[in-house]
């Protein structure tokens, strides 16, 4: 068999590094508190299978694929997972759960993935040939036989098109997802729905890459081309999470020991009149109140200042000032009242204790015990546990 020197260069590079960042982003996802809310499982698959593909691709670019022929096509039924998965991740960040008859959306990746043993279990020469058909057509085959008949279906040779075609259909199911929940005044995933916008119409660009790599490069020559796009893909969504995480918040302030004159020089030459204190003060209760801004889990001071139109310092000042509590302790309060009223709603009683943190604004389900405990002197298990208690008490 001939075979060719590695290939690398810098869209190798793209791909790699893409390759490593998806796994652990679907290993971040899928390990610890994470894994244990759907939206997240889905996204973490999503993102290995990502890999996987990326992955392939890398090894046929850079012709290490002669080194490891037992690889040729072997990620090839992930392609019918992707559209699935991310319609899954949209629907269940959404509504906590995944969507009804949702095992039927994967039938066509259980169906390929039957069909890959007929081309898994071949002979290196038969790979091969399957290899430099579509990689390198400047080769010659070399002769080989089959164990099996390669296709039960007789549609493999149309994998381009009908992954195209799922993209599609899965994409804009995706974001008529997301229309149908931003016409709904009861979401609560509503301060969410941009960034799930977002990532479906960078989902939904994947069908027009898909064309116009395949209109332009001979059988799978321009791959490395889809592979860089999953590789951004995979960084933007690194990106999104990083920008949404506690961990890159501010601390909140140690408070001053009673009779300290340090909090009050803070201020001295930045105060503001009652009257404005009051106008602000109104207009951030009717904005609590009314928008529910406090779940948003990347709601942070100067935001909350900005829809305020006022600054965070004076923001700052007027917590201080006229309520005696930080802007973390404010947000505290909101946020666990409103956890009380969902963990007090017997029609969400199927919720678990780490999904009502996630919608009442907590990436972290420790922070949201800690909080809970600290402000109610319950957990919020032992809290559903009374409720509910107090609920079968007075209907006996």
């Amino acid at each position: 068999m001939r075979t060719l020197p590695p290939n690398l260069d810098l869209f190798a590079l793209i791909i790699l590094l893409g390759v490593a960042q998806g796994v652990f982003l679907g290993l971040f996802f899928l390990t610890g508190s994470r894994g244990r809310l759907v939206a997240n499982r889905c996204l973490g698959w999503f993102n290995l299978a990502l890999s996987a593909i990326s992955a392939e691709i890398f090894l046929n670019y850079t012709n290490y694929t002669f080194q490891v022929l037992w690889t040729v096509d072997l990620a090839e039924p992930f392609n019918f997972v992707l559209g699935p998965l991310f319609y899954f991740y949209v629907f269940s960040h959404i509504y906590q759960r995944l969507p009804r008859g949702w095992v039927l959306h994967l039938l066509p990746f259980a169906i390929w993935l039957v069909n890959a043993v007929t081309w898994v279990y071949q002979p290196p020469e038969f790979k091969y040939n399957s290899y430099i058909y579509s990689w390198h057509p400047e080769i010659m085959y070399i002769p080989s036989g089959s164990y099996l008949d390669e296709d039960f279906t007789g549609v493999r040779g149309l994998i381009n098109e009908l992954t195209l075609l799922s993209c599609v259909i899965y994409a804009a199911t995706a974001l008529l997802t997301i229309r149908k929940a931003a016409q709904s005044v009861a979401t609560r995933a509503a301060a969410k729905l941009p960034m799930l916008r977002y990532l479906s119409w960078l989902f939904a660009s994947v069908p027009v890459l898909i064309t116009v790599v395949k209109l332009q490069f001979y059988k799978d020559l321009g791959d490395h081309l889809l592979a860089s796009y999953m590789a951004l893909t995979i960084y933007v969504t690194s990106f999104l999470v990083m920008r949404g995480s506690n961990f890159f918040q501010p601390d909140p302030p140690v408070k001053e020991a009673e009779g300290s004159g340090e909090s009050r020089k803070k201020y001295e030459k930045s105060s503001i009149s009652e009257e404005v204190e009051e106008a602000v003060l109104q207009k951030l209760n009717r904005l609590m109140t009314d928008e529910k801004p406090y779940l948003q889990s990347d709601l942070s001071l100067p935001k909350l200042a900005g829809q305020l139109n006022t600054t965070p310092h004076h923001l700052s000042q007027l917590l201080n000032d006229r309520l005696q509590q930080s802007f973390f302790d404010m947000m505290a309060e909101y946020r666990i009242r409103e956890a009380k009223t969902l963990l007090h709603d017997p029609a969400i009683a199927h919720l678990k204790i780490d999904e009502i943190a996630e919608r009442v604004g907590y990436n972290s389900t420790s922070a949201f015990h800690t909080a809970f405990k600290r402000i109610t002197g319950q957990t919020p298990a032992q809290f559903r546990a009374s409720a509910t208690s107090s609920r079968s008490a007075r209907t006996s």
